[in-house]
């Protein structure tokens, strides 16, 4: 399936990008906020309030950064 971020296109090296990451940074954005606004979107369909599930998705981010936090 494709959706909207797929499409998105990865600028080419000859177009004078620096490095990988910000080539890839556009992309890898675009796609983060796609996710959390489909999470965001399936919290509220399980009846939770947008406050709640934007706070549940930044502790998951917070449990992602802390070295050792059960992953």
């Amino acid at each position: 399936m494709i959706t909207p971020a797929t499409r998105h296109s990865v600028t080419p090296p000859n177009e004078h990008i620096l490095t990988a990451q910000e080539a890839l940074e556009p992309l890898f954005l675009k796609i983060e906020e796609e996710a959390e606004v489909r999470m965001i979107a399936a919290a509220i369909r399980a009846g939770w309030s947008a406050e709640d599930a934007v706070a549940a998705i930044d502790q998951l981010r917070r449990n992602e950064l802390i070295p050792g936090s059960g992953h």
